[in-house]
């Protein structure tokens, strides 16, 4: 109800500053259910991590597909109104809000024991701290992306029809991605491998857009996409790395929380970059540094091991 109301209010306004406010009000919400999702999962279907993830980062990924590729077309169908190309993607949270509420008249109030997985103890974790750096960088990844990558390709020589398509392709990838990385990621113990892999497709895909954006981006494009199947791999991870649902909640919020706050700055850093160096060498020189720390704090937290183990929760 909160992604909701701060979508509608933002698609009503004419003030960058109210858009601006709003935007983050539809955020906090969008955050809230991707906190408590993996908790849910692990909760509700301790044995079947692996599924119901990939059910719902392949619900993310169709959405987010329809959104990038629709917005623009609504937009030309209301003769230019980007209200109503914005405004309507409310309707889709009116609409995800009243199986919850159906739900949470039918489900019985439960008290689980932290299991030493408190704010103070988290922060001293270490496996905490690179789950939330590997969900920051990510998340920086996508935000920038997301909002630059028209950019990107309307500079290299794109009209903004194109751009919105390479867009949708961009977007598109990140549904089979879905299907499969929770399966192939929970068979496992060890994701490193996967993480690295991740970070290969990025590099590869930004090294194109950076030296050749007019050539074969929907390529380059698509191979960023591939990489973005770090997020599912995000979301696995906080049921592989703990024992119990409490756990899952406690490193979820931890992680997600504090890894947004970090991919926050993320677009606002490359818009002041390239705004005063008039090009995109600055930028694409930060996502090759957000990457090499996405590879460092990957690796630590895609070892084996549970969060409940850590000597500094097991006191």
């Amino acid at each position: 109800m909160v992604l909701g109301a701060g979508l509608l209010i933002r698609s009503m306004v004419g003030s960058a500053e109210v858009f601006l406010y709003s935007s983050a009000l539809a955020l906090s919400g969008g955050a809230v259910g991707n906190v408590l999702i993996p908790s849910l999962i692990k909760r509700h279907f301790p044995g079947r991590a692996g599924t119901m993830t990939t059910v719902y980062t392949t619900a993310l990924a169709v959405g987010t597909m329809l959104a990038a590729a629709a917005t623009v077309p609504i937009q030309r169908a209301t003769d230019g109104n980007w209200h109503v190309a914005l405004g309507v993607w409310g309707a889709f949270a009116a609409v995800a809000a009243i199986p919850w509420l159906a739900l949470s008249r039918s489900e019985p109030e439960r008290h689980g024991a932290s299991g030493g997985t408190g704010a103070r103890a988290l922060l001293r974790s270490r496996m905490a701290w690179a789950v939330a750096a590997y969900f920051g960088t990510q998340s920086m990844v996508a935000y920038i992306m997301f909002g630059f990558l028209p950019k990107i390709l309307t500079d290299g020589g794109y009209t903004t029809s194109q751009a919105g398509l390479v867009l949708g392709v961009f977007t598109a990838i990140g549904i089979p991605v879905s299907l499969v990385v929770p399966a192939i990621a929970s068979r496992f113990s060890d994701q490193r491998p996967v993480v690295a892999a991740f970070v290969f497709f990025y590099t590869a895909g930004f090294l194109g857009l950076w030296l050749a954006p007019s050539a074969l981006a929907w390529v380059f494009a698509s191979l960023v996409g591939v990489g973005m199947g770090s997020f599912p791999l995000a979301l696995t991870m906080l049921a592989m790395r703990t024992r119990t649902p409490e756990a899952t909640a406690a490193l979820s919020a931890f992680g997600q929380s504090t890894g947004y706050l970090i991919a926050g700055a993320g677009p606002l850093v490359v818009g002041v970059l390239h705004e005063s160096t008039g090009g995109w060498t600055l930028p694409f020189l930060l996502l090759f540094a957000v990457v090499a720390v996405q590879l460092v704090a990957g690796w630590y937290a895609g070892r084996p091991g549970y969060l409940e183990d850590e000597r500094v929760l097991a006191r």
